[in-house]
């Protein structure tokens, strides 16, 4: 496929803009003046739309194929939500509005008190909010009202508990929020090592930070004995709500033992998730930590009217500009209102379900991680495959070329060759088992012709670049030199 650059034509004209009769004083220093004229391609507005077109094609996204991206959660996101985010009387207000004139935005008001109360609801927890603009930015928040409640009571801590199996972003929030790692191992039945985990919990302790089920999409049956331990030193349990789709209706967090919550809205709820945004991560907290939740805070007065509240000393403050994602919230609190309780417990058992499945029908043809049930999520290596010169990248791209994404590859870092798999509930056993064929047509390929695979995926505009190159050393000017 040609570069917008490639198709110009020296001559070729989409717009014609006449001169400005106006004179116009650039108030700008001389150092930050382009000197000559911007090479702009010369292209027609036929040309425009053909490029951007076909651009759009090479996307992929849950709306046109099967997305089985473990750990991520991408379901399909139900357009009702859609056109909920599009009312006018929400998609026209001004953010600060709130501030401003409480009384001109008594529904969006109510909209994030509701979700406080639901998602607190579904978590377990007392209190939300809703400023964390993604998983991350929940995490970093959640390890924030952790110092914040470790200052306030004078305890000395140094360090959070994190298991070998994490996703990378809880180490890198601890560290942000001033804590040293200490890494627990996975046992051999694919959750974290309890006596290793007991060995290490000291005064010192801030917290543990764990995934439930974690990402091998196994749940721990120990979280209880996990809470208990954490707690005899007044350390407090954070939960990475990465994987809540599995759990939503079913177990509460705040009835396993943890302190702290952070929920993907864009994962769990239904809103769009991918290509970088827009997220959304609330974070939920047991009593004890509410007063240093973010500030300021949606209240239901007595007369019924919604109104901002500052007067929270202990708070740590702002952690987003406004509100949160206010259209994500907006979207996921439709999606709750339309399946209610029994249907996100119905959604949570089809994840389950889905994946199991998947389990099942491939498990002689790839080495499972860890034999035993799964939840949302089945973890498997391609060890066996390896053997044969194909890796869990090679069956990726064998994946592209038959018109599918490929799961997770090489998450979590203590599987060898892992593929993670994830079905969500949303797809239907006919785009499931025709994702099982392709998985074991790679396996059977992998078996008789392994060097087929090196020149895979033959159907895209890129086959097989080299990826550490791509990422160390890429070039976004077309006119930069080699």
């Amino acid at each position: 496929m040609e570069l917008i650059f490639e198709k110009s034509r020296e001559g070729r004209r989409g717009y014609h803009i006449p001169k400005t009769d106006i004179l116009v004083k650039v108030n700008m220093k001389a150092p930050y003046i382009r000197k000559a004229d911007c090479p702009w391609p010369e292209v027609s507005e036929l040309d425009v739309v053909r490029h951007f077109t076909q651009l759009s094609r090479l996307n992929y996204s849950v709306d046109t194929n099967f997305y089985p991206l473990g750990s991520c959660t991408m379901k399909y996101n139900p357009k009702f939500t859609e056109v909920a985010a599009g009312m006018e009387g929400f998609a026209n207000l001004h953010p600060l509005l709130p501030q401003l004139d409480s009384t001109l935005v008594q529904g969006a008001l109510e909209v994030l008190y509701q979700m406080d109360r639901i998602l607190s609801e579904i978590t377990g927890m007392d209190d939300f909010t809703m400023q964390p603009l993604a998983g991350a930015h929940g995490e970093l928040t959640g390890t924030m009202l952790m110092a914040a409640y470790h200052r306030k009571k004078g305890n000395k801590k140094k360090f959070i508990i994190i298991p070998d199996s994490a996703h990378g972003t809880n180490p890198a929030s601890a560290a942000i929020a001033g804590y040293e790692i200490v890494t627990v191992a996975t046992d051999k039945s694919g959750v974290v090592d309890l006596e290793e985990m007991k060995s290490k919990i000291t005064d010192e302790c801030a917290g543990v930070m764990l995934t439930c089920p974690n990402t091998l999409g196994i749940f721990n049956s120990d979280i209880d004995k996990v809470a208990e331990c954490v707690h005899k030193v007044d350390g407090l349990v954070y939960y990475d709500g990465a994987n809540l789709n599995a759990l939503m209706g079913r177990a509460r967090p705040g009835d396993l033992g943890f302190d702290i919550v952070h929920v993907n809205l864009h994962k769990t709820f239904a809103t769009p998730h991918g290509g970088g945004g827009p997220g959304s991560g609330p974070v939920g907290v047991k009593k004890q930590l509410s007063k240093f939740l973010p500030i300021s805070r949606v209240i239901k007065k007595q007369d019924g009217f919604y109104a901002l509240n500052y007067d929270y000393p202990d708070s740590i403050g702002y952690i987003a500009a406004f509100y949160g994602n206010f259209s994500v919230i907006l979207k996921a609190y439709a999606y709750i209102l339309m399946l209610g309780a029994e249907g996100l417990k119905e959604a949570a058992d089809q994840a389950v379900l889905n994946a199991n499945y998947v389990m099942e029908c491939l498990k002689d043809d790839y080495d499972l991680a860890f034999p035993r049930r799964c939840m949302h999520e089945c973890v498997f290596s391609a060890s066996r495959q390896e053997k044969k010169g194909v890796h869990a990248i090679d069956i990726a791209k064998f994946l592209i070329d038959e018109g599918m994404h490929p799961p997770t590859v090489y998450f979590p870092l203590i599987v060898k060759e892992a593929i993670m798999i994830e079905p969500t509930e949303t797809e239907s056993k006919k785009d499931i088992d025709d994702f099982i064929e392709v998985m074991k047509k790679a396996a059977k390929a992998a078996q008789e012709n392994p060097e087929s695979f090196k020149s895979l995926p033959k159907t895209t505009s890129i086959t097989r670049p080299d990826e550490v190159k791509a990422a160390k050393d890429i070039k976004t000017n077309y006119f930069a030199k080699s």
